[in-house]
């Protein structure tokens, strides 16, 4: 009975890595880096580095990485108990998606959070990096992708988040304002795609 406890163990854990797909893994990366946008957020980290001297970089991209991968296993749990499913959760996705990506390219801002006033793990993990886009965005990727590439794709951004953290002060004197901006427009217009296509396949099975 143990040895197959142990088999089916064995093969739920190689069925798991065996879903790995590399253009999903991509995918994903690329919709977590556009919504996180850290890239973009280097003023504000700035700011607060002048503000308080110093930012918790690693405490803060840990606690944003486990807290998206906690909600990409919890959250869909969290959804059933007040009964909603996961098209639903992603189709209202999209449409945060859609606004954030409004703001990267129209140069607005249509949601305004508190000014922080610690660089500790409150502002920077949450909501800067972990927001309501970003957790919103891990779900709806569960909907269409597998849990292994989504997790992958969370740990590759978490390591560019670390980066970007440690390194906004030269980060912002090598791109400059400007170029932080066309980034910004960039990855705007990629993650208006992907937020239509998040809707488009989502509301299909509403209905």
């Amino acid at each position: 009975m143990r040895a197959q406890n142990k088999t089916m163990e064995s093969n739920s854990f190689v069925d798991f890595f065996a879903a790995f797909d590399l253009k999903e893994f991509f995918t994903a990366t690329m919709i977590l880096f556009a919504v996180i946008d850290i890239i973009g957020s280097v003023p504000i980290i700035i700011d607060l580095r002048r503000k308080v001297g110093h930012v918790q970089s690693e405490k803060a991209s840990v606690v944003a990485g486990v807290l998206m991968i906690v909600f990409l296993f919890v959250g869909e749990r969290m959804l059933n108990l007040i009964g909603i499913d996961v098209n639903s959760f992603a189709v209202a996705g999209a449409f945060i998606i859609f606004f954030i990506a409004l703001e990267m390219i129209l140069g607005v801002q249509l949601y305004k959070d508190e000014a922080p006033e610690t660089a500790a793990i409150i502002p920077i993990a949450f909501p800067l990096i972990a927001g309501a886009g970003t957790l919103t965005s891990v779900l709806s990727l569960r909907s269409e992708y597998s849990v292994i590439n989504i997790i992958a794709a969370i740990i590759v951004n978490i390591i560019f988040v670390y980066i970007v953290l440690k390194n906004s002060g030269y980060i912002e004197k090598l791109i400059g304002k400007q170029g932080i901006n066309v980034v910004r427009k960039i990855f705007g217009v990629i993650l208006l795609a992907i937020a239509v296509k998040l809707f488009t396949t989502n509301i299909k099975e509403l209905f």
